[in-house]
């Protein structure tokens, strides 16, 4: 990947750009590439003109993305993809100017380049939006970076704050653009290649440390020869940051559809015999309990979990299970607990972690 962002260029809103000329195509030039190039022009100008085209389309195509993800697995792997090369082009977008220029004497307009940049990020924010929203533990830290995604997409289709706030502030700027190759990377890796939660997360946290190194090598100005150390020190300390704070990350491809504390299980049908919030201490003590999830993953992913049982806030016991993706009710599997400390009554939880230990759900009951 590239080290840093396309920004959008000058960081202006559309109609601060001059016009184009558009009276009339250019006569005696007849080759189909040039009368592509100015076609090409024709449409920037128009789409200067009506700037919140752009932000609609980028809209409705999100909200396509969420109705269409959950029902169609494939579909939202092909979208994924799609994410991936529009990402992928503005990787590349400096090397296809210098090569179109070189080759036919003209480059990437600057409006193309702006255009792409936002739909880019329209798209990839809409598109990860429903997975973090779906596995979010609501009651956590989890909800703020949810709710910070979902900030960023209403910024993304409101161009008055993209242009006229976000992108005239490079700084700002390209942290925006990492956070959402962040995000997108999180949903994507195991959702085409199969990556389990915590290797996804690492990937992830390694784009973004690479892609901030432009921000802060041009926020320390300091002319000395440990400048470079420095910055380096401050992208060790970013990748150390976002290690810790992965507790506040949904794992966005994992979420439980069905959990159940139950006494008892039917191993054929693979469900509890009855689903209980609260039991006495006693019956307990005789038939031990079970803790049911069932999982939802990605086809083809091999996740490695945890249930941890917690008895009033402490952590009395870790069971760790592997999950398989593909059903579409999620993958059922349990833990079967017999010791517990001498008094049990209280409030008890079972927190679905992954290899990272961030939390997918939680389960609770009560012991009188």
């Amino acid at each position: 990947m590239s080290a840093g962002p396309v920004e959008p260029r000058a960081g202006l809103p559309p109609d601060a750009e001059p016009a184009l000329p558009v009276s009339a195509a250019p006569a005696g030039r007849g080759s189909r590439l040039k009368r592509l190039k100015w076609r090409g022009l024709r449409l920037m100008v128009w789409l200067r003109r009506h700037p919140w085209l752009v932000a609609s389309f980028g809209f409705v195509s999100g909200v396509l993305s969420f109705l269409l993800v959950e029902r169609h697995e494939g579909v939202a792997r092909v979208m994924a993809v799609a994410m991936l090369a529009g990402w992928l082009l503005l990787v590349l977008e400096r090397v296809l100017d210098r090569a179109l220029k070189r080759r036919f004497g003209f480059g990437v307009p600057a409006a193309l380049v702006r255009y792409l940049t936002q739909f880019t990020h329209q798209e990839s924010l809409f598109f990860a939006l429903p997975f973090f929203v779906a596995s979010t533990s609501w009651n956590s830290g989890q909800a703020m970076f949810t709710a910070a995604l979902g900030v960023m997409a209403l910024v993304a289709i409101i161009d008055p704050l993209y242009y006229g706030r976000l992108a005239k502030r490079r700084w700002l700027f390209l942290s925006y653009h990492t956070l959402t190759l962040f995000a997108l990377l999180l949903v994507v890796l195991p959702l085409v290649l199969q990556v389990p939660a915590m290797a996804s997360y690492q990937a992830a946290l390694a784009v973004a440390v690479v892609l901030s190194f432009p921000t802060l090598a041009g926020a320390v100005t300091m002319p000395r020869w440990w400048r470079g150390l420095l910055v380096l020190a401050l992208l060790v300390a970013l990748g150390l940051a976002g290690w810790l704070a992965r507790l506040w990350v949904p794992p966005a491809t994992l979420r439980l559809t069905q959990v159940a504390v139950s006494t008892a299980m039917d191993v054929e049908q693979r469900a509890p015999a009855q689903s209980l919030r609260a039991l006495d201490a006693a019956h307990l003590r005789e038939a031990g309990l079970y803790a049911y999830t069932a999982i939802r993953a990605p086809l083809g992913l091999t996740e490695r979990v945890s249930h941890v049982w917690l008895h009033e806030g402490r952590e009395v016991d870790r069971i760790e299970l592997d999950v398989t993706g593909g059903r579409t009710d999620g993958y059922r599997a349990w833990t079967y607990k017999r010791n517990f400390p001498d008094d049990p009554r209280g409030r008890w939880q079972v927190r679905v972690l992954t290899a990272d230990d961030r939390m997918i759900g939680t389960l609770r009951f009560r012991v009188d």
